[in-house]
Formats: C-alpha cells, sequence, structure tokens
C-alpha cells in the first residue's frame, strides 16, 4: 500500500541521483564487458607446430 500523501515529483528528484548511478554502472560494466571480449581474442594456439615436434625412434 502506498502513502496517501506521497508527492511523486519530490520523490521522482530524490531518485534521479541513484537512478543516474545506476545507469552509469551499467554502461561501465557494457564497456568493460566489451574490452575483456575483446581482449580474449588474442591468438592462442595451444598445438605444437611441425617444426617442434621430434621423431622418435
Amino acid at each position: 500500500m502506498s502513502a496517501p500523501d506521497t508527492n511523486t515529483e519530490r520523490e521522482a528528484k530524490r531518485h534521479s541521483p541513484a537512478l543516474l548511478g545506476i545507469f552509469v554502472a551499467v554502461i561501465i560494466a557494457g564497456i568493460a564487458g566489451l574490452v575483456m571480449t575483446s581482449w580474449g581474442e588474442v591468438e592462442n594456439d595451444a598445438t605444437p607446430s611441425a617444426q617442434t615436434v621430434q621423431p622418435s625412434n
């Protein structure tokens, strides 16, 4: 149940800094996610090349 004397304009002003902070945090997290996924695309080939394999006799 809500209070009967709620001033929605005043409440909107009080909540705007928190909503702005949440918005900024989501944007920063998205940018960090993009950076981390693009950073992981470095060539990481774990298979040995033909030059390093020595024949066993």
